[in-house]
């Protein structure tokens, strides 16, 4: 099984488009959720240098802060798609 990570904000539509697709591909994930405020955002920024989510950890494969919602997407059906 995947060790998938996703940080993430409550009502964010790029967060959802990254949710959906880890949904259709039955992959289970570990939720952060941020603060909404960017000053606030001390874990997210540790682990990808930003603010801004989503951002994906893969351990398994070595992605340790991917942001983009359209990146995390294509990443999720180029590794894990059938």
């Amino acid at each position: 099984m995947a060790n998938l990570e996703l940080y993430e904000l409550e009502g964010c539509p790029y967060c959802a488009k990254v949710t959906k697709k880890l949904d259709e591909l039955g992959l289970d994930y570990e939720s952060h959720m941020v603060p909404r405020s960017h000053g606030e955002r001390t874990e997210v920024k540790e682990v990808s240098g930003q603010t801004g989510v989503p951002v994906l950890i893969d351990e398994d494969n070595g992605v340790d802060g991917m942001p983009e919602s359209d990146d995390i997407v294509e990443y999720l059906e180029e590794t894990y798609g059938q």
